[in-house]
């Protein structure tokens, strides 16, 4: 079963920053469209930053112009960079995809990280 396979996250203090990756854990699968979530501890689940079918991307408010969706097509990889970390962005992050295309083929399930934690401190 194919999975989505996050990088690990970590410790940042206040004002600094942390680059996320997906990808799929066997090659030549790449990602459709991306969406990026995470939970803080006593709360749900929030999508903090997503992927629109025509190339654009959306983000919550409590991110926009801090994080940042984007491509390496050739790694076949997906980041979730994030800049100027406030300690309420600690949480666990997931990545999750509709659906994962390998030789012009879509396979499509729900399909998420296995989650990594950020830490904002000092």
């Amino acid at each position: 079963q194919v999975q989505l396979v996050e990088s690990r996250g970590g410790l940042v203090q206040p004002g600094g920053s942390l680059r996320l990756s997906c990808a799929a854990s066997e090659s030549g699968f790449s990602i459709n469209i991306m969406a990026w979530y995470r939970q803080a501890p006593g709360k749900e689940r929030e999508l903090v930053a997503s992927e629109t079918g025509g190339g654009g991307t959306n983000y919550a408010d409590s991110v926009k112009g801090r994080f940042t969706i984007s491509r390496d097509n050739a790694k076949n990889t997906v980041y979730l960079q994030m800049n100027s970390l406030k300690s309420e962005d600690t949480a666990v992050y997931y990545c999750s995809a509709d659906c994962l295309r390998r030789g012009g083929i879509l396979y499509c399930d729900d399909y998420w990280g296995q989650g990594a934690q950020v830490t904002v401190s000092s």
